[in-house]
């Protein structure tokens, strides 16, 4: 049986660049390509990402916060790089580190026309999203019109894109309200750049949208858990190749008698002579409260052992009766027999945030393409 010595996310670049590849092969050749990797890129490693995906030619990139972008600039990352949820204050840092902001309200796009003046710069690429129904961040349709005219009376700031967001574009039962998001950003962003004197980039889809309406692709694409392996349909995941594996080690085995219990509160007692294994990883980690009580579980030489009892902050107890295996051997959490998504879903979660919640105390170990 193989052997573990400490809790580690191996990254798989190999699988990075099959799903980026695949992701490339639903839209025409011309159209651009954002790689989403906020979150340390899904909880991976935004650094070790973004320089695959700038290897493998990607067009943009897109985080969510400035600092995020700030990381990738220290660490050589050269593409365009849009922040989608900045803050006022970071403003300036945006400019200083030559990032480009998601201009959303009329406060924000007041204000960095404002700080980009004073900074005297002229053309500075800025993003403009728009509200077409998942009512989050964006310009209403009323609002175009005072969009245009702060950007008209402004030398110091140019629209590099103008976006949308789909609300449901993985769900089929839902396509009457994604096509009208797409007409509604089709007519609003047409409004907008009509009188502009140059054509920014256009986009609404993301990876569901990619793939189920990629004749809205416009200009851009923007894709965010696709190049992770996941693919919001049973259909399109095989397709896609989760690139992280969550592994760990049994520090502990012990034999415990019918009728003792197990971990805090005493919630899991036993009922036969039974063997219950302890694993460095706990809620601290990621692997969060949910998941325990038997809800789900992990592999030890492709035999299954529930998670029994509370996850603990730094410890999960599992029952191994029955499986041969020794203090020491190697655990998978998730990756290889057990696919994350059946992982998360077992406990009444979602991917995303199973794998966005890998804690950075979570030793990262990179296998190259």
């Amino acid at each position: 049986m193989p052997k573990a010595e400490e809790t580690v996310l191996e990254i798989d670049l190999g699988n990075l660049a099959h799903n980026y590849r695949f992701l490339r092969s639903k839209i025409d050749e011309g159209v651009k390509f954002m790689s989403v990797v906020k979150a340390h890129a899904y909880g991976s490693d935004s650094v070790v990402i973004a320089k695959k995906l700038e290897e493998l030619g990607t067009d943009y990139f897109a985080v969510a916060y400035v600092e995020e972008g700030i990381r990738l600039r220290k660490h050589g990352i050269t593409k365009p790089i849009l922040v989608l949820h900045p803050q006022i204050i970071h403003f300036e840092e945006i400019i200083e580190h030559c990032l480009e902001p998601n201009l959303y309200s009329k406060r924000t796009l007041s204000s960095f026309i404002s700080i980009a003046e004073k900074l005297n710069q002229k053309d500075y690429p800025i993003h403009i999203k728009l509200n077409t129904g998942l009512n989050r961040l964006g310009f209403d349709q009323p609002e175009v019109n005072n969009v245009h005219n702060l950007i008209q009376d402004s030398k110091a700031v140019k629209i590099a894109s103008v976006f949308s967001h789909l609300a449901a574009s993985e769900d089929w039962k839902e396509r009457d309200f994604t096509v009208g998001q797409i007409d509604l950003f089709r007519k609003m962003a047409w409004e907008l750049i009509e009188n502009l004197d140059y054509e920014p980039l256009l986009h609404i889809c993301n990876t569901s949208g990619v793939i189920n309406y990629p004749k809205a692709a416009f200009s851009m694409v923007r894709t965010g858990i696709g190049l992770y392996g996941y693919g919001n349909d049973e259909n399109v995941d095989p397709e896609l190749k989760p690139i992280g594996t969550l592994k760990t080690i049994i520090s502990q085995i012990r034999e415990i008698k019918p009728g003792d219990t197990v971990g805090y509160n005493r919630v899991f007692k036993t009922e036969n002579i039974s063997r219950i294994a302890t694993l460095p990883i706990g809620h601290a980690d990621g692997i969060n409260r949910i998941y325990g009580k038997q809800k789900t579980g992990v592999y030890i030489n492709k035999q299954f052992a529930p998670i029994v009892g509370n996850v603990c902050m730094d410890i999960i107890m599992i029952d191994v009766t029955g499986i041969e295996c020794e203090e020491g051997d190697e655990v998978i959490v998730f990756g290889g027999p057990q696919h994350p998504v059946q992982f998360a879903k077992a406990a009444g979660t979602i991917s995303y945030e199973l794998i966005t919640g890998i804690q950075r105390r979570v030793s990262r170990k990179v296998i190259p393409e």
